[in-house]
């Protein structure tokens, strides 16, 4: 039987933070299942300096468990104007429920609705989890990844 975490919580990203959430972002598995090809470490640190961190657009947070970091939560507005939220969490965080409380905290923080995530079909527990918090799915893409929308009005978890 898996532990629940004592405590989730969101913290602003800082330095320190990067190579923990770029060494997450390397493994084979959450690879696999997210279909995202990860980047090499300059281009995954130059991305969160230069456009996520200083970009006023993205709000973006560590998540933490009971101290240590476990990964990332963030949302951006799209070139077509929608907003989409995203989350990545290492594996020893996974089927703990740290996401479920993470992007609960997340989605107090950030208002904006409606809201998008287009994780891939066959991460079947991402896509489980969305739901568990209001989101609705629109359809499928081309690619595999199903877009599901947070609404207005929601009476999610």
């Amino acid at each position: 039987m898996t532990r629940t975490p004592s405590d989730v919580s969101l913290r602003d990203v800082v330095e320190d933070d990067l190579l923990v959430l770029h060494a997450y972002e390397q493994d084979e598995e959450a690879v696999r299942r997210s279909k995202f090809t990860p980047r090499p470490k300059a281009a995954f640190l130059s991305h969160w300096r230069e456009r996520v961190l200083p970009d006023p657009d993205c709000l973006s947070r560590t998540v933490t468990v009971d101290g240590a970091v476990a990964g990332n939560v963030g949302s951006w507005t799209a070139e077509d104007g929608r907003r989409f939220v995203g989350y990545w969490l290492g594996r020893a965080y996974w089927g703990r429920g740290v996401g479920t409380r993470a992007l609960g905290l997340f989605l107090e923080l950030d208002p904006v609705r409606p809201l998008y995530a287009d994780p891939h079909a066959g991460n079947a527990a991402s896509v489980a989890l969305l739901e568990r918090h209001g989101f609705e799915r629109l359809g499928l893409d081309e690619d595999g990844h199903v877009l599901l929308m947070l609404p207005q009005e929601s009476s999610a978890a």
